[in-house]
């Protein structure tokens, strides 16, 4: 399919209708948008939010480590991002001796300020669109070989052209549409970025897994680091000699506050969507893979948060390991639930029969929905013994890291406990054994379970007082091996073929919006690209007789506070500035405002993305979506879909009166 055609088409459905707020958009293509966000109360242009000639609002918004966004709030190089994203960063500069996850980390000079080497920042310095480059050469009727061979050849020229441009950039090129575009990204990467500042986790992470993804929430989700750069403003290695980055442009900070109904707006790096999903793919995602992963990752939560309990060592070592296994365990749950509530298997199949009777008599769609469904049936099985790969046999800490050669051993045994991994062992290999069938299973597995007679005994013989590696290595080496050339060869050939079909489909599904004069506007899915979205604070009603206000207080943090509880265990300080209402200026009603509820359209990744008013100033910082619309991933439904944020006046709170670290402030612009 041309360039030309797609973007036509593109053009044509943007300006259609569309569930409301449902959408990430390109920062680039936002001219399209601009209309409906001025609309709904934005008061800056297309320009103010993306410019590749003057500075814009993109360029106060960082990918922070590669998996979470964060955004620039000074002059002076100083980012705010999630507790949560900066958490590894946080574990590792603590101990027993100095637990910054408990009591919490607060440079007061710039010399006290932690690096963290490996953590990198980027800068977007511009996208642009390169279909025509990418594809050049490619001649429709090619097989899909020589296309895939003619794309990777050309994206890396591009980028290879793109990074000589100058100092410290890094370029990529992504897909959108499944292939029918092409994008490039140039980013300007810093790797000089030291911690400087961080609430306790009983603030950061308050409330834990238990009040993870729901709302009400009341955590206190941020944490502030600080970009360094060279005596010339440009990336450089970690040096005493750095200086603080000065920025392009830093978010002002808006500390008047929110109402229901105000225009909102995320700026981030969201990872991955699936919203053009065929039915059957939605299917063995609701009713076969979540439920099983989810049984898997119970199994190792419930020993981790055994043994956490007793050892504050071992729940420093365990805090983020286990804070990752739970994150994606818990979504998984709201994800199906949702699924289910909106029938979006029904949903998608009502579809797929009206586009198959749609698409008769034209050869290039008339056979996908049959060809998709006979491409989904021929790989169900082995897409859960993927799963339960990657989840169970995988998942031992000990035999992924005898996999990957003992590499990082340090690291490794700094935050490793045996007992932990040796009961996760012998519940994930008793899953695989009861679950998997067994002409999927690997001959290796078999044979070690008939040597040993039980899981329990096989894990005697791995797991001795000094781990036997050579057993690991084995274990990983040989049912990864059985796997890999057995069925991945299989899964990866069938998932070729089905994202051509996606391709194809993708268009198809344009062509029918179009001529049957549909309301749907599409969008690219996610895929750790800058988007924007936009929406406005608004509650929502989860059930039937309830109702949830969009904004939480200091005071719903009191009610939850439980000395007895580690995740609901606030500081005494905390306590005592409710208990004499010492809020300075941060007093709203009595109490201070902590987070509140949205409908922009988040995914993963766009944690610690900005969230901003409609004159572009940082009122909040997005952490979280509610339970009841995690399926926004593959449907979006208004009704329930809301994202959680960060209420900036909190942050400034915890940093003004728990803190005590006036100079941070100093350092903001603060909109009053």
């Amino acid at each position: 399919m041309k360039k030309i055609l797609f973007l036509f088409v593109f053009l044509v459905v943007a300006g259609t209708g569309l569930r409301a707020d449902e959408g990430m958009w390109l920062p680039s293509e936002i001219i399209l948008k601009i209309k409906d966000m001025q609309a709904k109360g934005f008061k800056l242009t297309a320009e103010d939010i993306y410019s590749i000639n003057n500075s814009s609002l993109k360029d106060a918004v960082v990918h922070f480590g590669g998996g979470c966004t964060g955004e620039i709030i000074s002059n002076e190089g100083l980012l705010i991002t999630n507790h949560h994203c900066g958490f590894g960063q946080i574990q590792s500069h603590s101990s027993v001796e100095h637990d910054y996850l408990r009591d919490g980390f607060w440079a007061m000079t710039r010399e006290q300020e932690l690096p963290n080497p490996g953590l990198t920042v980027s800068f977007l310095e511009y996208m642009k669109d390169v279909t025509e480059d990418v594809l050049k050469g490619y001649k429709a009727g090619m097989p899909e070989e020589k296309r895939i061979e003619i794309v990777a050849k050309n994206s890396k020229a591009i980028e290879e052209k793109a990074v000589k441009e100058g100092k410290s950039l890094r370029a990529t090129v992504k897909p959108l549409y499944y292939g029918n575009q092409y994008y490039l990204y140039v980013f300007k990467v810093f790797t000089d970025v030291r911690l400087v500042g961080a609430p306790p986790s009983s603030i950061g992470k308050f409330g834990g897994d238990t009040d993870n993804w729901m709302w009400p929430r009341h955590t206190g989700d941020f944490s502030l680091f600080r970009v360094y750069a060279g005596a010339d403003n440009e990336p450089a290695p970690y040096s005493e000699d750095n200086v603080p980055y000065k920025p392009k442009r830093f978010f002002k900070v808006n500390a008047k506050g929110i109402s229901e109904g105000d225009f909102t707006m995320v700026y981030g790096f969201p990872g991955r969507t699936n919203e053009y999903l065929f039915s059957d793919a939605v299917k063995y995602t609701a009713e076969k893979s979540n439920p099983h992963k989810i049984a898997l990752r119970t199994l190792r939560l419930d020993i981790q948060n055994r043994e956490m309990a007793k050892d504050q060592a071992v729940r420093i070592k365990y805090a983020s390991k286990n804070a990752s296994v739970s994150n994606a365990w818990k979504k998984w749950q709201g994800e199906a639930k949702g699924i289910f509530k909106m029938r979006a298997i029904e949903n998608k199949q009502d579809f797929e029969a009206k586009f198959t009777k749609w698409a008769e008599g034209k050869p290039q769609y008339e056979n996908l929905v049959a060809k998709f469904k006979e491409l989904y049936a021929a790989i169900e099985d082995l897409s859960l013994v993927r799963d339960y790969q990657s989840e169970a046999l995988n998942a031992v800490e000990l035999i992924a890291f005898a996999g990957r050669g003992q590499r990082g051993a340090e690291r490794f045994y700094k935050d490793y406990y045996m007992p932990i991994d040796k009961d996760c062992f012998i519940a994930l290999y008793k899953a695989y054994d009861k679950n998997i069938d067994d002409k999927y299973k690997a001959p290796y597995f078999k044979e070690q379970l008939q040597k040993f007679g039980t899981v329990e005994a096989w894990a005697e013989a791995l797991f001795t007082e000094k781990p036997n590696m050579e057993m690991a290595a084995e274990i990983f080496r040989e049912t990864n091996r059985h796997f890999n050339e057995n069925y991945a060869p299989i899964l990866d050939s069938v998932n070729k073929e089905i994202t051509l079909l996606y391709r194809t489909y993708m268009m198809g599904q344009m062509e029918y919006n179009k001529a049957t004069r549909g309301t749907k506007v599409f969008y690219p899915d996610a895929n750790s690209t800058l988007r924007v979205a936009y929406g406005q604070v608004k509650g929502y009603s989860p059930s039937d007789a309830v109702y949830f206000t969009p904004v939480s207080s200091l005071d719903g943090v009191i009610e939850k506070d439980n000395p007895e509880i580690y995740d609901y265990n606030i500081p005494q300080k905390l306590r005592d500035l409710h208990a004499a209402k010492d809020y300075g200026q941060w007093e709203v009603n009595g109490s201070v405002p902590v987070a509140f509820i949205a409908t922009n359209h988040t995914t993963g990744g766009n944690s610690g993305s900005p969230v901003l008013d409609a004159e572009g100033n940082l009122i909040g910082v997005n952490f979280d979506r509610v339970w009841e619309g995690t399926m926004s991933d593959v449907v979006y439904d208004p009704e329930v879909c809301r994202n959680i944020s960060l209420d900036i006046r909190f942050a400034l709170f915890v940093i003004d009166k728990l803190a005590d670290a006036d100079h941070l402030l100093e350092e903001m612009v603060i909109v009053k």
